[in-house]
């Protein structure tokens, strides 16, 4: 073979061999200088580890008001992740304001308007069209679904500061001066609590002079029960999780976002230390190393209390992480949590394993909620009778009722549990706002359902609303009065949890959708509506899709009249 034919066998093997090559163009999104140095600068010295993902963004979102594409691939650069993870998970969050190339930057200050049943039954639909006709350049006004500030509404943020009771005048007055801070309340802080005997049950169970078993023994005499809503026995939990082997880690679930539950802010911003001795307590019990702390966006008040009071804590026991929600209901679900934890996007995981086996980061973890933590110290302190002697209609213990609409005085009522919600409104409320007739109410919450006035008299608590197709849930009730439309009440809820819905499932996704669509229409087509709401319950991954329906069955069942003048 010649050497001209060698060099024509070679360039068949390898097209273009022998012509000069092309220099090599780098695939994907290019890392912008100016931002990657932006980004460096931001994140300083603080760890690039995977499950900080969300915290990062929340830097960027905090100095400029958005994220911009290049800050996004500059930050997937910086902690070596694929553009579409961070991408992916940056558009999940609402709070989270992606700009995308070509776009518009967006105004340096954002109002948001609570939008969510109780707020809208307050006049938010108007105070959202008339901010948004008058706010002028520089001020971005969005609706936003519940921020936890129910008992004021409406409600409205300007950047991090919550205007209560909001008008027109109010909210724009807050803009125009900067008021874009958390204003913290006063509260119980770490001296005061000590010195009214605080952390003395901690340090006895940490010494050895309490001993882990009879603290258990405490909460089960007492019956306590998970009070963010699925209402699980707290120390047959804590024993499930220190019955796997170790090591194992601990969450708090403070993203309180059902519409209408503002329980959990009222403690954290009253006297935290209750909730973080009862966290400590938990955390000893499982033997967890670390502990870490969920809490929703919306509230920065609580978030600034926390991070100021668990500084002043004396060195020991778990290591304790902050981390910061985004505007997602759908992490209020355990598994959810896990994944936001993770810094990712908090889509619910298949069920078994449950948290308690695998949970976060692959661990045995211990999930409970802030309201059933910050009861451990007096159960065990004051006793299980003490707890138990507080109920009626043959319920025990005590519960924390966040009550808004249409009562002469809403706010969170610490009543016996088992109190009706006729009681609750002629003894904790001060009875009905002036010129309203009770007609219904919810007694769980969004997902709880709605019932007539006419049933006043059913317990409020744990396994007595379950016939009626509703549940107590986090105990977050919201009256209706003459006033107001249960059909609107219920396509209110209904497009809340479409907006919610984090796409995973289709029996969600969709059914939530088509319903929102159904119940826009003059009159209901109830047999279809009933097929949808059978399939979501039926077919969805999580709470969210299966008790999503419960508040337009409810109408349906209870509330026959409304369908009448609907179709005349």
């Amino acid at each position: 073979m010649t050497t001209h034919d060698v060099h024509q066998v070679r360039a068949f093997e390898h097209p273009g061999a022998g012509r000069k090559r092309a220099k090599a163009t780098p695939k994907g999104r290019q890392v912008d200088p100016a931002a990657a140095h932006e980004i460096e600068l931001l994140l300083g010295d603080r760890s690039r580890q995977r499950d900080l993902l969300i915290e990062h963004m929340h830097l960027i979102q905090d100095k400029y008001h958005q994220i911009s594409a290049a800050h996004l691939a500059a930050l997937a650069d910086e902690m070596k992740l694929s553009f579409a993870e961070v991408f992916e998970t940056a558009t999940f969050y609402a709070h989270f304001d992606v700009v995308k190339e070509g776009e518009p930057d967006i105004a340096p200050v954002t109002i948001r308007v609570c939008d969510s049943l109780t707020c809208a039954m307050m006049g938010a639909e108007d105070l959202l069209q008339q901010l948004q006709n008058k706010a002028g350049p520089g001020i971005r006004v969005v609706r936003a679904p519940c921020v936890g500030r129910c008992d004021t509404a409406p409600a409205a943020e300007v950047g991090h500061h919550f205007v209560d009771h909001a008008t027109v005048t109010s909210v724009l007055a807050a803009a125009k001066a900067g008021e874009t801070h958390a204003h913290l309340p006063d509260y119980v802080g770490f001296n005061d609590y000590v010195a009214g005997g605080g952390y003395a049950l901690l340090n006895r169970l940490r010494s050895g002079a309490l001993s882990r078993e009879d603290l258990l023994k405490s909460l089960d005499d007492a019956s306590l029960r998970g009070l963010g809503g699925a209402g699980f026995p707290t120390g047959r939990k804590w024993r499930a999780v220190l019955g796997e082997p170790g090591p194992r880690l601990m969450a708090i679930n403070g993203d309180e976002g059902e519409p209408g539950t503002f329980k959990d802010r009222f403690y954290l911003e009253t006297d935290p230390h209750r909730f973080l001795e009862g966290m400590l307590i938990g955390a000893h019990v499982v033997e967890a190393t670390d502990v870490y702390i969920y809490l929703r966006d919306e509230y920065p008040a609580s978030r600034e209390i926390l991070e100021r009071e668990i500084a002043l804590l004396p060195p020991g026991g778990p290591v304790l992480h902050m981390r910061r929600g985004a505007g997602a209901y759908i992490c209020g679900e355990e598994s959810s949590l896990l994944e936001s934890i993770e810094g990712k996007r908090g889509l619910p995981r298949h069920k078994p394993p449950y948290p308690f086996q695998v949970g976060l980061f692959g661990l045995p973890t211990l999930i409970n909620n802030i309201e059933t933590l910050w009861w451990v110290r007096d159960i065990v302190e004051k006793g299980a009778g003490w707890w138990k002697g507080h109920g009626r209609n043959d319920r025990h213990g005590l519960r924390s009722y966040s009550v808004s609409g249409r009562v002469k005085n809403p706010g969170m009522k610490l009543a016996p549990a088992g109190v009706t919600v006729r009681e609750l409104i002629d003894e904790f409320c001060g009875g009905m706002a002036d010129g309203h007739r009770f007609y219904a109410y919810l007694p769980g919450g969004a997902s709880g359902g709605i019932l007539p006035a006419a049933m006043d008299d059913i317990p409020l608590d744990f396994g007595t609303l379950e016939k009626y197709g509703c549940f107590i849930g986090s105990a977050a009730v919201v009256i209706l009065s003459d006033k107001d439309s249960v059909r609107g009440a219920a396509l209110n809820l209904m497009k809340f949890f479409e907006d919610e819905s984090c796409g995973q499932c289709t029996p969600c996704r969709a059914g939530t959708q088509k319903a929102a669509m159904l119940m826009e229409k003059p009159v209901w087509d109830r047999e279809l509506l009933d097929q949808l709401s059978a399939a979501m319950r039926d077919a969805s991954i999580c709470g969210l899709g299966q008790a999503a329906s419960n508040p337009l069955t409810s109408v349906i069942k209870y509330f026959p009249d409304e369908f009448k003048e609907a179709a005349e």
